[in-house]
């Protein structure tokens, strides 16, 4: 049995502006390793032993974009969970789990309308959990809505991590946007940590064609083995050139290149967000999964004209965790050639190269205080 630690190592984001929170520099992209206290446990939490925790474009942009989180620094980053139960409730104690990146309240009305993925009273570490996060060796959270592992066939609970994330938006998001057995899909930034996952998912909800759009070539090439069909190199063109390759692709494939489309918009960023709204047509649906602090026009006269849908998602509930971990075990969805372990001490590291964009796979840190 794991034992209950005296104190969290963690490691500290001082301050999303690129200050040190204690001396007032301005550093860019300040941490640090510290202590921080084992809470007092309350019925209906426990205290999980960090396996791996991944690194999301979103721990980057709050570290080094500033963007505003619920709990002000210093906090602790990383959403992307699994590990093992060491404390808290009985029925959970030893139990390998994946946390859910957001844990709804289960109680309002957000929640009772089906849509608690969305609850505005929600959970989620590195944010709204106060100092805790997953960057860390243990972390304290809600018991209701873990998802328990029961059987890692031959995977090491690290690698599991990213279901909490990378894997589990793009199931939410194919939930959001109905693909259905025969659809047309779009995955802008294919490229990307979900991305890729993003067309594998696709795939799995039963798409007939996926047209992967990126600019990595490498990672295009290796889209083209997991999950797309088609693959459009982005790379110095404008919204309007990759509208006419991908209505050129469509046209040497049989495919309608002006309505039917399902696009996933998964970058995050002004380029991307623009390909994926010109691409949109008749009776299209768009569904919005990257985050980005710019601001993007758009005639909404286009939308009526074309009865399309722009629809956004956010995370993922987790009454569908256990699905899609089954997803993962059985290899319908591979995540290990989009994976690799780091040890957590890498940290500083890992987060540079992952902004330079220099990183192949996603990295999961584990604990090696």
């Amino acid at each position: 049995m794991n034992k209950i630690p005296d104190k969290i190592m963690t490691w500290q984001m001082l301050n999303p502006y690129g200050k040190d929170s204690e001396t007032g520099e301005v550093i860019k992209g300040a941490m640090r390793k510290n202590e921080i206290p084992v809470p007092s446990l309350h019925p209906g939490e426990v205290l999980v032993e960090i396996a791996g925790c991944g690194v999301c474009h979103t721990d980057l942009g709050y570290f080094y974009g500033g963007v505003p989180t619920i709990t002000k620094p210093p906090l602790t980053l990383g959403h992307e969970i699994s590990g093992v139960v060491v404390a808290g409730d009985e029925d959970w104690r030893g139990k390998e789990v994946v946390v859910p990146a957001v844990m709804p309240c289960n109680k309002c009305a957000i929640c009772a309308a089906g849509r608690g993925n969305r609850c505005l009273a929600q959970k989620m570490p590195g944010n709204s959990l106060g100092i805790y996060g997953g960057f860390s060796s243990h972390i304290p959270v809600p018991s209701e809505d873990l998802c328990p592992v029961k059987d890692r066939s031959g995977f090491e609970l690290a690698e599991l991590a990213v279901i909490a994330d990378a894997v589990t938006t793009p199931y939410q998001a194919c939930m959001r946007g109905g693909v259905k057995k025969g659809d047309n899909v779009v995955v802008v930034g294919v490229t990307g940590g979900v991305g890729g996952y993003m067309a594998q998912m696709a795939k799995a909800f039963g798409a007939k064609t996926v047209i992967g759009i990126g600019r990595n070539p490498e990672k295009l090439s290796r889209a083209l083995k997991y999950g797309a069909d088609f693959a459009i190199n982005s790379t110095n063109k404008d919204a309007r050139a990759i509208r006419e390759e991908f209505k050129e692709l469509c046209k040497a494939n049989q495919l309608p290149h002006n309505y039917g489309w399902v696009i996933f918009e998964v970058t995050g960023s002004p380029a991307g967000q623009e390909i994926a709204l010109t691409l949109l047509s008749f009776i299209g649906r768009l569904v919005w999964v990257g985050f980005g602090m710019k601001k993007n026009e758009y005639s909404l006269s286009r939308l009526m004209a074309f009865d399309a849908e722009i629809i956004g998602t956010w995370g993922c509930l987790p009454k569908y965790y256990p699905k899609v971990l089954e997803l993962v075990l059985n290899e319908t969805i591979k995540i290990k050639p989009f994976t690799e372990t780091q040890p957590m001490s890498q940290i500083r590291e890992v987060f540079e190269q992952a902004h330079a964009r220099k990183l192949m796979k996603r990295v999961v840190l584990t604990p090696d205080f």
